[in-house]
């Protein structure tokens, strides 16, 4: 790369770029929320979306993702990509990020591609922000992001350079209890890794898809460039709750306290009566009382369901964060001041030991009313 200057950011014009991520020929989800909001990014800098994926005969993954708002996807074929590994990947993304040079790149917060960003943007000598869950370009919106969900004080807000053309990516910080705008003013490309689940996926277009332009560009790969070999793909069968994907989640926080068990089991109880999973607050996990693939929130993950139930949770920032998004809120606790009933549509104020027995009962008895 020697010809490649990472700090020559006029040179930069390639538009927005997305990690497209598969696996054995299946394109990842997080992948197409990439790409949806690349196109909100793209749209804001006023330049063209592209996705750049890599594997083996996977060209016929490629047009679908015009279906989500791609301009057009590089597509970068070998039997050496078949399987995913560091050192391919590597070699193979900052080859044609050198000759095309995207001014944004966004890779999603995968274990590959918290893998893969590091070394990415190590090797092209530019900026990483890792984890976001928040991205800007266009001043305006930043500051109405800030305005709605941060503290900083109005005339802070209110000084920020609106000809500001960098990408502000937010994440957590301080294990979750701050939230860090980051920028990468002097060098490109400016790169994250993005939480799955946060970023909402667009309705896929076909007439887009069909109009989805296909780049092959040329890459040189050999065996020498790797320095690992994978002999075999084993999938392992563990059983997590799939909180991203469920239409219901019912929550609980510190409330439960005086009788862990029977409010886990009430939870239990409310979700699967509303064909729902169960999900928690940090405080819950941190606690002990359930394991970290039901945590909800900044340091957990970000749902977008039909219908959530807070069950005793206060509603601190970094809760509402990963939640606010849902269409329908209900909220239960006994604090008539808990931040939570800020954002919640439907807020009852009482003791969640007894307010979710009448919830289960009324549910059922509707069913059995129909």
């Amino acid at each position: 790369m020697s010809n490649f200057n990472s700090a020559a950011i006029e040179e930069f014009n390639g538009g927005v770029w997305v990690f497209c991520e598969q696996r054995q020929g299946e394109m990842m989800s997080t992948s197409y929320e990439l790409i949806s909001e690349g196109r909100k990014l793209a749209d804001e800098l006023g330049s063209k979306l592209y996705g750049i994926l890599l594997g083996d005969k996977v060209e016929g993954l490629a047009r679908e993702l015009g279906g989500y708002g791609a301009d057009g996807v590089y597509v970068c074929e070998s039997p050496l990509l078949k399987n995913y590994t560091t050192d391919a990947y590597t070699k193979v993304i900052c080859d044609v990020v050198e000759q095309y040079k995207p001014e944004v790149m966004l890779i999603g917060a995968t274990n590959i591609g918290r893998d893969l960003g590091p070394r990415c943007a190590a090797r092209l000598h530019t900026g990483l922000c890792a984890d976001c869950t928040h991205l800007d370009i266009d001043v305006p919106k930043y500051k109405e992001f800030l305005r709605s969900s941060s503290t900083l004080a109005p005339n802070m807000i209110d000084n920020i350079k609106e000809d500001d053309r960098n990408l502000k990516m937010t994440r957590p910080a301080f294990g979750g209890h701050l939230m860090a705008t980051i920028i990468c003013p002097r060098f490109r490309p400016a790169m994250a890794t993005v939480r799955p689940g946060v970023m909402k996926k667009n309705e896929f277009d076909k007439a887009r898809a069909d109009a989805c332009e296909i780049i092959k560009p040329l890459f040189t790969l050999s065996a020498d460039d790797m320095k690992t070999e994978v002999t075999e793909v084993v999938k392992a069968a563990k059983k997590l709750v799939d909180l991203i994907g469920a239409e219901v989640v019912v929550s609980v926080g510190r409330g439960i306290s005086k009788d862990v068990q029977t409010g886990l089991k009430l939870a239990e109880e409310l979700a699967e009566v509303l064909g729902g999973v169960v999900g928690a607050s940090r405080a819950v996990v941190d606690s002990g009382w359930i394991s970290a693939d039901h945590q909800v929130g900044q340091t957990g993950k970000t749902v977008h369901p039909r219908i959530y139930v807070a069950l005793g949770i206060s509603g601190a920032i970094q809760h509402k964060a990963g939640m606010q998004d849902a269409e329908c809120i209900i909220a239960v606790n006994k604090n008539a001041a808990a931040p939570i009933f800020e954002c919640a549509d439907y807020g009852i104020e009482g003791d969640l030991f007894k307010v979710v027995p009448m919830m289960i009962e009324a549910i059922k008895a509707a069913k059995a009313a129909k």
